[in-house]
C-alpha cells in the first residue's frame, strides 16, 4: 500500500470534519480531540478534553481511562505529535460523556469505520477505493483524481526501488527534488510558493496539481525508474543520476508543451479553490 495512500486512510470524514485515526494493536485508535471538537463543539477542545479526562477517573471509570494511548499523529503543520487516542470502545464511552445531538450518527460512523479497515485486510483494493472517496468528499473531479491515483501508483513502484537500492531516509526528499527541479526547473520549495501552498498548513503539493503537471511528474517518475532498473544502479549518488535524466527527459516535455501552447505548465494556479 502506499505511503500517500495510507496518509489518506489515517483521516477520515465525518460531515467533512476530518478525524485522525492509526492502526495500532489491530485496532483503529482514533485522535481524541478530533471527536471533542467536533462533538462538544467548544472554542477549546484540549481544555474541554482535559477537563473531561480528569472527570473521567473521577467518576471511576478507569478501563476507559486506561485504553487511551498517545501515538504521533501528523498536525495541521506537517509533524507529528503524541496525541491521546483510544479504540472503538473507548471512543463510545467518551462520546457517552458529551451532551451532543451528533452522538448517535457520529457512533454508527465510528462502527463503520472500523468495518471497513477488517475489510481492507482482506481486500487490498478496497484502500484505494477509500482513497479516492476522500478525494471526491473533497471536491475533486473524477477525471482529476484518477490521474492522481495513478501518479501514486508510479510514485510506490519508483520508491519501492529506491528502497532496493539502499535508499534512506531524507535522500527520498533529495531524489524528489532533483524530478522536480529537472522537470519543472523550480524546487519543491519553490513550487509550493508558486501555487500559494503551506506545508505547516498539512498542504501536499501534489493535491494541488494540474493534470498535465501531475502527468509530468508521473512521467519524470516512471522514466527514472526505467532507467535505474536497466543500469542497475545502486547507492545514492548513481540514483541521484538516474533521477535528474528522468527529470531532464520530462522537463524536455514540458518545454515542447509550452512552445505549442504558449503558456506555462506551471502557474499560480492550483485546487484549493474546489467546484
Amino acid at each position: 500500500m502506499t505511503k500517500e495512500i495510507k496518509k489518506q486512510q489515517d483521516i477520515t470524514l465525518f460531515e467533512q470534519q476530518e478525524v485522525r485515526k492509526k492502526w495500532h494493536k489491530e485496532k483503529w485508535h482514533f485522535s481524541i480531540i478530533d471527536v471533542v471538537s467536533i462533538l462538544s463543539e467548544s472554542n477549546n477542545p484540549r481544555r474541554y478534553w482535559s477537563d473531561l479526562k480528569k472527570k473521567l477517573k473521577e467518576e471511576g471509570y478507569s478501563e476507559s481511562y486506561e485504553n487511551i494511548v498517545q501515538l504521533k499523529l501528523e498536525s495541521s503543520d506537517g509533524k507529528k505529535y503524541l496525541t491521546d487516542t483510544t479504540d472503538l470502545e473507548g471512543m463510545f464511552r467518551i462520546i457517552q460523556s458529551i451532551p451532543s445531538p451528533k452522538a448517535e450518527p457520529f457512533k454508527r460512523w465510528l462502527a463503520k469505520v472500523g468495518k471497513e479497515r477488517i475489510d481492507e485486510i482482506a481486500n487490498p483494493e478496497l484502500a484505494v477505493n477509500r482513497a479516492k472517496e476522500i478525494y471526491e468528499k473533497k471536491g475533486y473531479e473524477k477525471n482529476w483524481i484518477d490521474k492522481r491515483m495513478r501518479g501514486i501508483a508510479v510514485r510506490n513502484t519508483l520508491t519501492d526501488e529506491w528502497k532496493e537500492r539502499d535508499i534512506k531516509g531524507i535522500d527520498y526528499a533529495i531524489l524528489t527534488n532533483e524530478i522536480y527541479k529537472g522537470t519543472f526547473e523550480q524546487d519543491h520549495k519553490s513550487l509550493m510558493k508558486i501555487k500559494g501552498l503551506d506545508k505547516k498548513k498539512g498542504d501536499n503539493l501534489r493535491d494541488y496539481m494540474g493534470d498535465v503537471e501531475l502527468i509530468l511528474t508521473m512521467l519524470a517518475e516512471a522514466t527514472s525508474t526505467e532507467i535505474t532498473k536497466s543500469k542497475d544502479s545502486k547507492g545514492m549518488n548513481e540514483v541521484k543520476q538516474d533521477v535528474k535524466k528522468g527529470g531532464q527527459i520530462a522537463g524536455n516535455t514540458r518545454k515542447k508543451i509550452e512552445a505549442e501552447t504558449g503558456k506555462k505548465v506551471i502557474t499560480k494556479s492550483n485546487r484549493k479553490e474546489l467546484k
